[in-house]
């Protein structure tokens, strides 16, 4: 089949077409950046005289059917690649309907009748996915933001976008000089796209691989999605090709779904799906370029084959989600091939009690090489690396795994690795690593008094920078400005604690002795411990180093083997 790639402005783009973002395609997670270099280039390409245009990027989709909405016909067109940047020109254009609303009304109802069409329901984009939260529609028919901070990333990245947009357009005015109008004609008229309008799909994914082949901006991730589609659609068997590509779009549909849950899958997803997969052990993690190729190269043209990796890769996302959603865990480090570990244990799937047997085993190796002793991500990489690939291929025993970890903190004792918190800075570099800390100390001591962790107060401690929980029990403030008190002594250890979310910022520069009944209602155990030291104790750096010993002690037992 010939395919006739057509250049088109973004006016007449949008002329004619509903687009669609299936399921099976990621959620939309362009950041800031991204969206300030289209910022950038609708800037320049409005100065550059009236003639210029400026292309920005191909679109790849898949023309599915005509569909007549009240009067009008339009060609639904299934978006494969550009989902991003037509997402974003459409949030931008939405934006630009609100701050048009006062000022001429004639492209407001323009804009507004190509974004949602003569039913009033249906959108010119019509579904984009994993939008759990209804925001892109809302916004787009309403031009309503919720007022409640998203839970789930997807949704958090379409919020930043509609407020990055809403900010452009506020700001066009002032920054250029240039009227609203001139900004709607600029996003109309000079900018341009090429369209792959393509009605076969498996072609969708040859002419996506060519382009990316030639310098299109894609994920790793993303690109070996298409090549193993298309070894099915190339090498499927003919009579059962289209019930494969079903099962296919299902499992990425969940595979999507569960990226979008935590922003922080993606790249290592497929470098932790290769490095797991390969056929022999690595020494180091894989590059998400040769992990692409370990899994397809592994499929071979198999369509079986393709399937199976498929299923492989949902598990990795499911793992990588399990250990994002632990706060627990994913405080212990943010060291690739420590996670890698992490996760191939959570893919073996034992039983409850042997699963936590073994990540408290690693948990305490883990936070004693890079979080007590300060180690770097050069520590250990082939040792860890090893262990994962063994754990996930050669099904060892949990008193192996349990074992085997032990040896790979043998050379970190934790009476060698406590001296990097005596009299240190535990603060400035460290905010991850304290939360943590503490969070273990609360632990010890609901169980040594036999009560229960207040979950509630750890959720919310969690849930924000561990900066916005740190309390200094004597103030920043006055340490800097005393001479008598120069040094790091509030920085050390023993001066630090945890409270909820900003109540320290509440306390200011008091003296402990004046924040002890706020640290008594906090909810907390080791806050009240405080509470009854400053009470007691003057609060000076006798006392601080007594606590910082107390503390020493607890992690010298708590992360010993």
């Amino acid at each position: 089949m010939q395919i006739q790639p057509i250049f088109q402005s973004v006016g007449k783009l949008l002329e004619g077409r509903l687009f669609y973002i299936p399921e099976y395609q990621r959620a939309y997670s362009w950041h800031t950046q991204h969206r300030e270099d289209l910022f950038r280039d609708i800037i320049k390409v409005s100065e550059s005289g009236n003639d210029s245009t400026h292309f920005m990027a191909t679109i790849v989709g898949l023309r599915r059917r005509k569909r007549n909405i009240a009067a009008d016909e339009f060609v639904e067109i299934e978006v494969v690649d550009g989902q991003q940047r037509l997402t974003t020109l459409i949030i931008l254009l939405k934006a630009l309907t609100k701050a048009l609303e006062h000022e001429n009304a004639k492209y407001v109802q323009e804009i507004n009748a190509q974004l949602v069409k003569g039913d009033d329901l249906s959108l010119l984009l019509l579904h984009t996915n994993h939008d759990t939260s209804h925001i892109f529609v809302d916004y787009i028919r309403d031009g309503t933001v919720p007022s409640d901070k998203p839970t789930v990333a997807a949704d958090q990245n379409l919020v930043e976008a509609i407020t990055d947009c809403e900010t452009f357009v506020e700001n066009w005015s002032s920054r250029t000089g240039r009227t609203l109008v001139q900004l709607y004609a600029t996003i109309k008229n000079r900018l341009s796209l090429i369209l792959h309008e393509i009605e076969e799909e498996g072609l969708v994914y040859t002419v996506f691989e060519v382009l990316n082949s030639r310098g299109l901006d894609v994920s790793w991730f993303d690109k070996l999605k298409s090549l193993l589609m298309a070894i099915v659609f190339e090498n499927g068997d003919a009579g059962s090709k289209k019930e494969t590509v079903k099962e296919l779009h299902k499992l990425w549909t969940e595979i999507y779904r569960t990226i979008g849950l935590r922003q922080q899958l993606n790249k290592e997803t497929v470098r932790f799906a290769g490095t797991l997969r390969d056929s022999k052990s690595p020494n180091r993690p894989l590059s998400e370029e040769q992990s692409v190729k370990v899994l397809v190269d592994g499929c071979g043209t198999n369509a079986k084959s393709v399937v199976e990796c498929t299923k492989w890769i949902l598990k990795i996302t499911k793992a990588e989600d399990r250990l994002w959603a632990n706060h627990r865990l994913r405080a212990v480090t943010s060291i690739v091939q420590a996670r890698l570990v992490a996760i191939a244990i959570l893919l073996r799937r034992f039983p409850d009690a042997e699963e936590k047997v073994i990540l408290r085993c690693w948990e305490s190796v883990t936070f004693r090489i890079f979080g007590i002793s300060g180690n770097d991500a050069r520590t250990k990489v082939g040792d860890y690396v090893r262990l994962a690939w063994s754990i996930a291929n050669e099904k060892l025993p949990p008193l192996e795994i349990v074992k085997r970890l032990r040896t790979i903190g043998q050379d970190h004792p934790i009476d060698q690795a406590v001296k990097e918190l005596r009299k240190s800075d535990c603060y400035q570099g460290w905010t991850e690593e304290l939360r943590y800390f503490f969070y273990r100390y609360e632990e010890h001591l609901a169980k040594s008094s036999g009560q229960v962790l207040s979950e509630s107060q750890w959720n919310r401690i969690w849930s924000d920078e561990p900066s916005s929980s740190i309390e200094h029990i004597f103030p920043r403030s006055k340490g800097s400005e005393n001479p008598a008190s120069a040094g790091i002594f509030v920085h050390r250890l023993g001066n630090l604690m945890m409270l909820p979310p900003r109540v320290n910022s509440t306390l200011q520069d008091k003296l402990p002795k004046d924040k002890a009944a706020t640290y008594q209602s906090s909810g907390l155990k080791l806050a009240r411990e405080v509470a009854e030291l400053v009470t007691a104790t003057k609060w000076n750096r006798e006392a601080i180093a007594k606590r910082e010993e107390h503390l020493i002690k607890w992690a010298s037992s708590e992360w010993k083997d």
